[in-house]
């Protein structure tokens, strides 16, 4: 078990963070990860340095071969067994020291990336979590060393985000001991040298799918295609992959029968705030590359980092990077705390695990959007910022920014991720484990009242800040509460609003979690020492607001006519207002810290 596990005696269900109030107390922010937790990453940087970074230009080029040698590399440093149990051969490393990993192990290669994701994330924990001690026994000790790759088969030609809808069948054999599977997957990542197979069928004329491993030796009837050719990730192994008839044991079912698309689910949740952390530690790796550019690169007789727009971009990348983090680890520390309380009370590793990170799949959805695009804006500021040269095959933006746009389709669309997001959220409020009827009404019942005049309290630190996250949250409960109200049982069906209020859920758990990591780095090292991630919290602020502001207008104007709307709007102006700040000059402070340090140093 992690040391940055803690458990708490008051904690927040997810999604929860919309109604109730959180304490830098219950948050965890990567300064605080123990000495012996960095001597792993440190050999995760290791690893990237001296294995990796050398060979970047073969990621281009195909080579199959060393994305497949790198992993074999991994397994044996027990990289690729962060988080499988010492029981089974791996680590048993904490949730958030397994980001960690990720992070780095993903920040300069996308191809790697893919290999180590889909190996570490959807091709291990479907084992982990739901299968049989044998299999555990059997497979996991292989996979957490490398000496077995691993690969998820569950997306077919017309069965993607309705992944639920593939027509892989699974029968049983004449003597009961087999199920023979056939169909074709599609968009495998590590296929071509995968030697372990999850994959994904119906029995039947099931409902639902159901789970199965395999080892590719042991079969007959699994074929693969060519590798595919794609924008990037050019060296990740992707193949179409067809079964006919293959005979798998019965023995080797995972979970449940008709069990198979919760285990789909469960693995993505997992994939989802793994992505935002290997999106994250690309992002960190291309601010470096920008401004080490920036500060070589002379224009008009000096460095163009001394220009204003380049100091903007800088500060924004910077900004927008240190926000997904503190929301990234926020999270992670919830998904510990929630798993070891769930030890606590009796609860099996394999449940508690299970069980641990499914409390909180609104989250994972909220950081797999934020990770992606924060991503995606970061690596195409930096090769803005290259210019002409980060156009050129021969500089390394123009890798980064074709891998990057993988991110927003995998793990689930995002637009697929914002209407989970707030189905999530109204699916717990009416199962009853969310109370968002009585905030709502309270905010509806503000509207109709005299506005709070009164000023911040100076006693209190962020006093000011803290009044508008609050405000922030009555925007987003406005909203979603006036459209589930008006529009009811058709509210499934107007995908634009939900896309709407998800962006405004999204931006206040991002803030917030900003504001939380700030006051805790300022208590614990003062104003002076934290000013520039105080800036950085109210630059973020201000983007929040105006997000909110303008995803709140459109879903509004969506279904609002007349005195309504006009009251409404009025309200969300009101919840939306943020005070006057320098924020040019506040950009120019961070910009400055990280052209002096030459590197992402948040």
């Amino acid at each position: 078990m992690s040391t940055t596990t803690h458990t708490t005696a008051s904690w927040l269900r997810g999604g929860e963070f919309l109604i109730k109030e959180s304490t830098p107390e219950q948050l965890f922010i990567r300064e605080e990860f123990s000495e012996e937790e960095l001597m792993m990453f440190h050999a995760a940087q290791d690893f990237i340095k001296s294995e990796v970074m050398p060979h970047l230009a073969r990621f281009e080029q195909g080579d199959y071969a060393l994305v497949e040698s790198l992993m074999k590399k991994m397994g044996e440093l027990g990289l690729l067994g962060i988080s499988v149990p010492e029981a089974y051969g791996g680590l048993g490393l904490g949730f958030n020291l397994s980001m960690l990993i990720c992070e780095e192990v993903s920040s300069v290669a996308g191809s790697l990336a893919t290999a180590f994701g889909a190996h570490t994330g959807i091709g291990t924990l479907p084992i982990l979590l739901y299968g049989s001690e044998e299999l555990k026994q059997r497979f996991l000790p292989k996979i957490a060393t490398g000496e077995w790759i691993s690969c998820y088969n569950l997306t077919e030609p017309n069965a993607g985000s309705d992944a639920n809808s593939g027509k892989t069948k699974a029968v049983l054999s004449a003597d009961g001991q087999h199920y023979e599977i056939t169909g074709q997957k599609i968009w495998i990542s590590n296929a071509g040298f995968a030697d372990v197979f999850i994959v994904f069928a119906k029995i039947e004329d099931d409902k639902n799918l159901t789970g199965f491993v395999l080892l590719k030796d042991e079969v007959e009837g699994l074929t693969l295609n060519q590798e595919e050719h794609k924008l990037g990730l050019k060296s990740s192994s992707t193949r179409q992959v067809f079964y006919d008839k293959v005979k798998v044991p019965v023995n080797q079912m995972l979970g449940e029968r008709n069990g198979g698309f919760k285990i789909a689910v469960n693995a993505l949740n997992i994939g989802r705030i793994k992505l935002a952390a290997a999106t994250n530690g690309a992002g960190m790796k291309v601010i470096s590359l920008a401004v080490n550019y920036a500060n070589e690169r002379k224009q008009f007789g000096q460095s163009i980092s001394s220009f204003g727009a380049i100091k903007h971009k800088l500060a924004e990348m910077a900004t927008r990077t240190w926000v997904t983090d503190a929301a990234l680890y926020r999270a992670g520390r919830d998904i510990e705390d929630n798993t070891a309380r769930l030890l606590e009370a009796g609860k099996s590793d394999q449940e508690a695990k299970l069980k641990g990170i499914e409390e909180y799949s609104i989250e994972c959805a909220i950081l797999k959007v934020l990770g992606s695009e924060v991503s995606d804006y970061v690596i195409d500021e930096g090769l803005q910022i290259y210019g002409g040269m980060g156009f050129s095959a021969d500089a390394p933006m123009e890798a980064a920014y074709r891998d990057a746009r993988i991110s927003r389709i995998y793990e689930g669309t995002n637009e697929i991720n914002r209407m989970l997001i707030v189905n999530m959220l109204l699916k717990k409020a009416m199962s009853g484990k969310l109370n968002l009827t009585g905030p709502a009404m309270a905010v509806a019942q503000e509207l109709m009242s005299i506005p709070d005049f009164s000023g911040p309290d100076e006693s209190i630190l962020f006093d000011e800040e803290k009044r508008i996250l609050k405000n922030f949250k009555k925007a987003a409960l406005m909203v979603s509460g006036a459209a589930v109200q008006k529009l009811m049982m058709t509210l499934a069906n107007e995908q634009e609003i939900l896309m709407h209020a998800a962006d405004m859920v999204i931006q206040i758990y991002a803030f917030e979690s900003a504001l939380l990591k700030a006051e805790k780095l300022v208590q614990k090292h003062g104003a002076e020492a934290a000013s520039a991630t105080t800036d950085m919290m109210r630059i973020y602020m201000h983007h929040a607001a105006a997000i909110i502001n303008n995803s709140g207008k459109e879903a509004l104007m969506a279904f609002t006519e007349g005195d309504e709307q006009r009251m409404m709007l009025m309200g969300l102006k009101r919840f939306t207002k943020v005070p006057a700040f320098n924020l040019k000059d506040a950009r120019r402070r961070i910009a400055d810290k990280l052209i002096e340090a030459n590197h992402y140093c948040f």
